[in-house]
């Protein structure tokens, strides 16, 4: 039998996430994201359906980049208003049994020390079923109103986001002895001082002295998810992250970088058999092909270029708006997230991409792979896809919500169940780590390990 494949769903607290303009479907219901119910409802569906997490987007500045405003984003709901992911965690954790979180927080607008606590404490609530999506934000809008004119450069962030997870892997794995925590009533001793210790960590962006706030939670370190692919980003991946997040339009750029990012790993002194990779996908399922191809072109009268316009610039920290639609895009170097424009002008060398095709493309699904069909046919094609590209799984986004979930749930997985690709719920639940690796802490080749006291 083959694997199983780590199945995520790809959500952010938006009415629009990356189908641009498709709020506007009557059956549409990510109007409601600011519901609790809309959250808790759709963790039960994920969770007893198999999905192995919900991994959740953030954004912390407002896209302006399309013609040098918000206008647009705002208008057409193109990732705007957005709110904070984290504080939905607990509620959707009360309501699931198995269902990790995968949670996307900036290294580069957050505070190591603060927030270790944060995630230490959802690794409590959550009994272990709770990771870090890691990233260094691409908005110029988010430094402004974060305390700098402008953003980083863009390995500069990568560089101030390394010290970051080393500070937290300082208060994570480090700080507190794995018995100093007793609970002893008859001695009154809580936690023994002796075995908390200070981390002393003193660096070029964070002066970190002390001891971590909280006491070691399941997994003590949240798992480590992480998605860039620029020469930097590849870089930081492959030192720090256990999940892996791909783009691309093809599988066959997915598989270099996935090669690319396993030889960095052997540098860092990894095994480069450890990494999971996952990619992006959205599909359109029904009971059978045509029924699923009509879904695609009901879906498709309500995409917005424009939207999706306002999403790429936003992406890439170009200004299309200034184009020429019709032009083949090309390659340029900016401080904005680089692989977004390379999926598509330098890693697909069978097409040349003009803006107006970009657009259309990224209406539905932004720049990852759409799969329309019925369910024996997507699961074809994800068979397919993994195997051309090496990836061990697929985060699943939406055109509709919760409707693409429901009937992908519908349609698709009982096919992956009858194929073994869906993991069979344990008798008892296990923490994220250990149903996404095999391991229950962070294996012994991380580096952030080198912190643990023997």
């Amino acid at each position: 039998m083959p694997s199983p494949f780590l199945l995520f769903a790809f959500m952010m607290n938006v009415p629009g996430h990356l189908s641009a303009g498709l709020w506007r479907h009557p059956q549409d219901q990510a109007h409601r994201y600011t519901e609790l119910d809309y959250w808790t409802t759709l963790a039960r569906q994920l969770d007893t359906a198999g999905f192995d997490a919900l991994f959740i987007a953030d954004a912390l500045g407002q896209l302006d980049v399309w013609q040098g405003k918000p206008d647009a984003a705002l208008r057409l709901a193109a990732q705007m208003p957005v709110n904070d992911p984290l504080l939905l965690v607990s509620a959707m954790a009360a309501v699931t049994q198995h269902l990790g979180f995968g949670i996307t927080v900036s290294a580069t607008y957050e505070h190591p020390y603060l927030l270790a606590r944060k995630f230490t404490t959802l690794d409590h609530l959550t009994r272990g079923r709770i990771a870090w999506n890691v990233v260094t934000s691409m908005l110029d809008s988010a430094a402004r109103n974060l305390g700098l004119t402008r953003q980083l450069p863009h390995d500069e962030r990568y560089d101030r986001a390394q010290e970051f997870l080393d500070v937290t892997a300082k208060l994570w794995e480090g700080s507190w002895e794995e018995d100093a925590v007793s609970r002893d009533k008859a001695n009154s001793l809580y936690s023994d001082p002796q075995k908390v210790h200070a981390i002393q960590h003193y660096g070029r962006w964070y002066q970190v002295p002390d001891a971590h706030l909280s006491e070691p939670s399941p997994q003590r370190t949240p798992v480590l998810f992480q998605a860039g692919t620029s020469a930097r980003g590849a870089q930081f991946a492959a030192r720090n992250a256990e999940v892996i997040f791909l783009g691309g339009v093809t599988a066959q750029a997915i598989a270099s970088d996935i090669q690319r990012i396993r030889q960095l790993a052997v540098a860092e002194g990894r095994d480069p058999a450890s990494l999971r990779f996952v990619t992006a996908i959205t599909v359109i399922t029904a009971e059978d092909d045509a029924a699923a191809r009509a879904k695609l072109e009901d879906y498709q009268q309500y995409i917005s270029e424009e939207a999706a316009l306002a999403l790429f610039s936003a992406w890439t920290g170009i200004d299309w708006s200034q184009e020429d639609p019709d032009m083949p895009l090309a390659f340029r170097e900016t401080d904005a997230c680089r692989s977004a424009l390379a999926s598509l002008t330098r890693i697909d060398d069978q097409k040349r991409w003009t803006l107006r095709e970009a657009a259309r493309y990224i209406g539905i699904g932004g720049l990852h792979p759409l799969l329309v069909g019925g369910g024996e046919t997507i699961a074809d094609r994800l068979d397919q896809f993994a195997a051309e590209s090496g990836v061990d799984g697929f985060n699943l986004g939406w055109a509709i919500s919760p409707g693409s979930f429901n009937d992908f749930i519908a349609w698709v997985m009982p096919v992956l169940r009858q194929r073994g690709r869906v993991r069979p719920q344990p008798a008892q639940p296990l923490t994220l780590r250990e149903r996404l690796t095999g391991q229950p802490r962070l294996a012994a080749d991380h580096p952030a390990t080198r912190f643990r006291r023997p």
